[in-house]
């Protein structure tokens, strides 16, 4: 069976991380029945069947989905991940050690003051980021039409951990609950029976009602380095300056 790695750590509340819903809700007052930017996109493995880099896998698919439906097509490699699982942990990709998980607040801090290695000669900057009621399947449906994905945090149930690569999540289809542990994965498509989403190399496919069981916590990302086109404007030609202007503000 193919080997697979959590490494979610718990939620990190913080009263100053800017609150998106509202903002999102206005500017998105209709919300598509679907969206889905993950058709096509090469998801890969990212080193997270050895090590709890699940966040830093997100990261890659999300720089994958942006990149693809916006500029050109980003495929961070394995190494890169690691090589950012280790700047914001401490993580020793030659030797494993420190290989403890990521809290996604610091995570995404990182992300937007320093940067992530990519391809190429420049960092991956993050503009802007927001937390989503992760209860909220309009608020994580606008997130994901809005802005071309968001990342989630996850509370696994061990018979998620036993399905096939690519099998669907669905609660009500396993029948071992119990949780063995925290998960990041990016959002990056829905219909309306549920939502798309890269993990552990494969997109797939979770109903609405066990995201909302399972979900503990929800970001917007706002990525102007890969979700713009040549345009200046995001692939459905929404100009995305105003957002951050407006989140700069606040």
């Amino acid at each position: 069976m193919m080997e697979r790695r959590l490494g979610k750590l718990p939620p990190r509340y913080d009263a100053r991380t800017y609150r998106f819903s509202s903002v999102l809700a206005t500017r998105v007052p209709e919300v598509p029945d679907s969206q889905d930017w993950s058709e096509g996109v090469p998801y890969q493995m990212w080193g997270n069947d050895r090590f709890g880099c699940c966040a830093f896998a997100a990261h890659a698919a999300l720089t994958a989905t942006w990149t693809k439906a916006a500029q050109g097509l980003v495929v961070l490699s394995s190494e890169q991940v690691l090589q950012n699982y280790s700047a914001v942990t401490g993580f020793d990709p030659l030797t494993g050690q420190n290989d403890n998980g990521t809290i996604l607040l610091e995570q995404l801090g990182h992300w937007k003051s320093r940067g992530f290695v990519r391809p190429g000669q420049t960092k991956d900057y993050l503009t802007a980021y927001g937390v989503i009621d992760s209860h909220s399947v309009n608020g994580i449906k606008r997130g994901i039409s809005y802005l071309g994905g968001v990342l989630a945090g996850v509370q696994v149930p061990r018979g998620f951990m036993d399905l096939p690569a690519g099998a669907s999540w669905d609660w009500n289809a396993i029948q071992d609950h119990a949780f063995v542990g925290g998960h990041a994965i990016a959002l990056t498509g829905y219909m309306p029976e549920g939502v798309f989403f890269n993990t552990w190399g494969r997109r797939t496919f979770m109903p609405w009602d066990t995201l909302l069981r399972i979900c503990d916590e929800a970001y917007g990302l706002v990525s102007r380095q890969n979700w713009l086109t040549v345009r200046g404007v995001s692939p459905k030609a929404e100009d995305i300056h105003g957002l951050v202007a407006e989140m700069s503000a606040a």
